[in-house]
């Protein structure tokens, strides 16, 4: 089974192709990333077109979409969600979201010669706060949710992974695995991949509103008093 995968929820704009085999091994294709938190919508579909090239493949080969559906801020993850859907729209096949955490806490625990302890994954949320997430035995127990990293307790968590710079804010081993890597992402996928069954409704984890609002209707102006009145 070919498998496009997505994600936009870091500053990292990853697209790969997997191939997810009938035993649930997933083997990256191809991949490409650009770690730019503006050129989103520059740059994924470019991404997507050039991992098929360098496959040998062509869209029609594609039997689904893996997309990252955050935690992330408003504007990326949003391109990236849209970028699938419209995938899996023009080609008629599903699109299965994940937790973006999920996938890189599925890298770390598949290296060789970790653990299976607790994890904690933090990623950037700007506004100086953390997406977060905590894993024991690479199953999640506890998040996602959003916090300032001062008032997030690690608890008993033996290793963090994710956003280099926020990783390096608590004092525990570090794993490299800043973003999500389309082999894990489809992995964490894959039961529901290959069992056929239908995808859940895609739904952005954006965990708290985005930065702009709607404007609001202006007050109407009092009207001027005439001069008269005003003097007197």
């Amino acid at each position: 089974m070919l498998v496009l995968a997505v994600d936009t929820s870091t500053p990292a704009v990853t697209a790969g192709l997997v191939r997810l085999g009938a035993d649930g091994a997933a083997h990256t294709l191809a991949v490409r990333r650009t770690v730019d938190s503006r050129a989103h919508a520059e740059v994924l579909t470019p991404q997507i077109m050039a991992c098929l090239a360098e496959a040998g493949a062509v869209a029609a080969d594609l039997a689904a979409v893996v997309v990252g559906a955050g935690p992330g801020p408003f504007t990326g993850l949003r391109v990236g969600m849209v970028t699938a859907a419209s995938f899996g729209d023009a080609l008629g096949i599903p699109v299965h979201g994940i937790c973006s955490l999920d996938a890189i806490a599925q890298q770390v625990f598949a290296q060789e010669g970790v653990e299976p302890g607790e994890l904690l994954v933090v990623t950037d949320a700007r506004r100086r706060e953390i997406y977060w997430a905590r894993y024991r035995a690479g199953v999640r127990v506890d998040g996602p949710a959003v916090i300032a990293p001062a008032e997030l307790d690690p608890a008993s968590a033996d290793t963090v992974a994710g956003s280099p710079e926020h990783a390096a804010l608590f004092a525990l081993p570090v794993h490299d695995a800043p973003s999500p890597e389309p082999a894990a992402m489809v992995a964490v996928a894959a039961a529901a991949l290959l069992s056929g069954s239908d995808p859940e409704p895609l739904i952005p984890l954006y965990l708290r509103r985005p930065d702009a609002t709607e404007p609001q209707p202006r007050k109407p102006k009092a009207e001027a008093k005439p001069a008269a009145q005003a003097a007197g």
